[in-house]
């Protein structure tokens, strides 16, 4: 099976690491790919390029770039897939249509509620949410079009193990990581409340984003600039979970979110927001504990009672462990790809 798959979206984000992740994985499964990028992150390039998966760089521009659409269509005819896979709105805008034969399905994977306007003459849809598929046929979309395959996550050793004192923390300190950009969807804001009145707990936040300069000022005029450690931008998950001591997802908005599953697969007690994606998922109290949107005295309760309770922290460890290998394994996810790619093929009467 021979597949492009396009993505024009930022050098980082969430949608960006499931993106990598799930075509490494497609690749490593014996999946024929071809990868075509925005020309922002070499870094990702060399990724793919060092696991002998092929790359094409392009601009992505806006309006007046003609250039990325035509060559799009050049590297389809020359690299003759079967399933063009396109990631969020962009790529989709700028990747042609299959034409009146179908020599190959364009299929688009959505991570989120996106307008529809640029989905034109997609075949079929990938959602990573059963809400988001719900949307998408509210929208119009034939519900026969859209498959649900949620993303994975991998339970990780990391190579070089960090300290707490790597990043200016007591050992004797709780930790609490969140992975997320610095935007005010993920409601850094609100974890950084919830830790005023909390002693001995220091924050580390993973990312990078607009708001940066924001949760500084935030951190001084909360008197927590000490306790509050940006880390930027990171590669090494697992070290920075192992290193932890409480996983920590507030976000006020969040389709899916890749994190509630890599704290599970890397068995780390978790507290989120009851926002739209970890609600699809999550059982409160089961496998993590829940807080309303924006509710920082609830969520400062959540932290006191995991500090507090070692056999309650370890019960939501075990059962968020469960859920990841009965759910959201590597092996289960790109399983439902290769199933799903052979079944619209087989629907629309092309070779496998």
């Amino acid at each position: 099976m021979r597949v492009i798959q396009v993505m024009a979206g930022a050098s980082q984000g969430g949608a960006e690491t499931a993106f990598e992740d799930i075509s490494l994985a497609l690749s490593a499964a014996g999946v024929d790919q071809k990868i075509i990028l925005r020309n922002n992150n070499l870094e990702r390039v060399q990724k793919f390029q060092d696991a002998g998966i092929p790359v094409e760089t392009l601009p992505f521009g806006g309006a007046f770039d003609l250039y990325t659409r035509w060559k799009i269509k050049r590297i389809i005819a020359d690299f003759k897939p079967q399933i063009v896979q396109t990631w969020m709105s962009r790529a989709t805008h700028k990747t042609p249509a299959a034409d009146k034969q179908k020599q190959y399905l364009k299929v688009a994977r959505l991570g989120g509620y996106y307008g529809l306007k640029y989905y034109k003459g997609t075949n079929f849809f990938i959602s990573n949410t059963g809400d988001i598929r719900n949307y998408l046929i509210r929208e119009g979309v034939d519900a026969e079009k859209v498959k649900v395959i949620h993303n994975f996550a991998i339970e990780e050793t990391p190579d070089q193990p960090l300290k707490k004192s790597d990043f200016g923390t007591p050992d004797s300190a709780i930790v609490l990581l969140s992975l997320a950009r610095y935007h005010q969807a993920k409601a850094l804001d609100v974890l950084l409340k919830s830790v005023v009145g909390i002693e001995n707990v220091h924050v580390w936040l993973a990312g990078e984003g607009p708001q940066e300069a924001d949760l500084k000022r935030l951190s001084d005029d909360l008197g927590i600039a000490d306790r509050v450690h940006f880390l930027g931008w990171r590669r090494d998950r697992a070290a920075l979970f192992q290193a932890a001591d409480i996983c920590v997802f507030p976000s006020r908005f969040e389709p899916f979110g890749n994190v509630v599953v890599q704290a599970w697969a890397q068995k780390i007690p978790l507290i989120c927001s009851k926002s739209q994606g970890p609600l699809q998922f999550v059982r409160d109290a089961e496998d993590a504990l829940m807080f309303d949107v924006d509710n920082v005295d609830q969520l400062a309760s959540k932290i006191k009672e995991l500090i507090s309770d070692t056999g309650l922290c370890h019960r939501l460890v075990e059962a968020g462990y469960a859920r990841y290998k009965n759910e959201f394994t590597r092996e289960k996810i790109v399983s439902d790809y290769i199933s799903f790619y052979e079944d619209i093929l087989g629907r629309e009467g092309l070779p496998i």
